[in-house]
């Protein structure tokens, strides 16, 4: 099972840079780092992760058997985990419309390995109104909740149905979405790549995570 072995910090910048560290110098597969607190986090496209100390999940996982699927895989996971049925395309994952949890991949194919980083809200905290958070907030600690996400990741990351799951808990089919650079059109679904398709006025696209900033309009 994955999270063997395991580096905790009270503190660290980012969990995601010393997992990159430890598989740059030939750390397993499945090696895992946590934290109790973060002081330079992260989220996709630069954004910046903020959680108070031990009020979230703060993991990232060393990963040398990944596919272009990965950050679909994780997010279908940390829905499981925490009964979301809503996930915004590529990879946040929403309670009640509401962000929970992010995810974050980095790595270097060519070198055999990736980092699958996680950022879960579980215990209630006043969150700045722009970040539109929430807190899992079930009853359960830090590492109970670690220990359940990491029993779905372990069998999500080989599961075959990924994109039925994945699609059964789209969060923006039918909604009007816009980016940077686009004119705007009408959330689609996912084709088999994971890609965003998005019908518009000249016809439909096809939307890579790493090319767009999406906003819902």
């Amino acid at each position: 099972m994955i999270g063997r072995p395991r580096v905790h910090h009270a503190v660290t910048g980012s969990t995601n840079e010393r997992a990159k560290e430890l598989a740059a110098t030939g750390a397993p597969h499945g090696t895992l780092v946590t934290a109790d607190e973060q002081s330079a986090g992260r989220g996709r496209q630069g954004r910046t992760w903020v959680a108070p100390r031990r009020s979230a999940v703060l993991m990232s996982l060393v990963l040398r058997e990944y596919d272009a699927l990965l950050p679909l895989r994780a997010a279908v996971a940390v829905a499981e985990a925490v009964g979301s049925e809503e996930i915004k395309w590529p990879n946040d994952v929403w309670i009640g419309g509401r962000k929970v949890a992010g995810i974050l991949v980095e790595g270097r194919p060519a070198e055999g390995w990736a980092v699958l980083g996680i950022g879960l809200n579980v215990e209630p905290v006043e969150f700045p109104p722009d970040l539109h958070a929430v807190a899992l907030d079930d009853g359960r600690s830090l590492e109970d909740v670690l220990a359940g996400l990491l029993g779905r990741l372990d069998d999500r990351l080989k599961a075959e149905d990924v994109l039925a799951a994945w699609r059964a808990r789209d969060a923006l089919e039918g909604r009007a979405v816009g980016w940077v650079g686009g004119a705007g059109g009408v959330a689609a679904g996912i084709d088999e790549s994971g890609a965003l398709l998005v019908d518009t006025a000249d016809g439909r696209v096809a939307l890579q995570a790493g090319e767009v900033h999406l906003r819902l309009e």
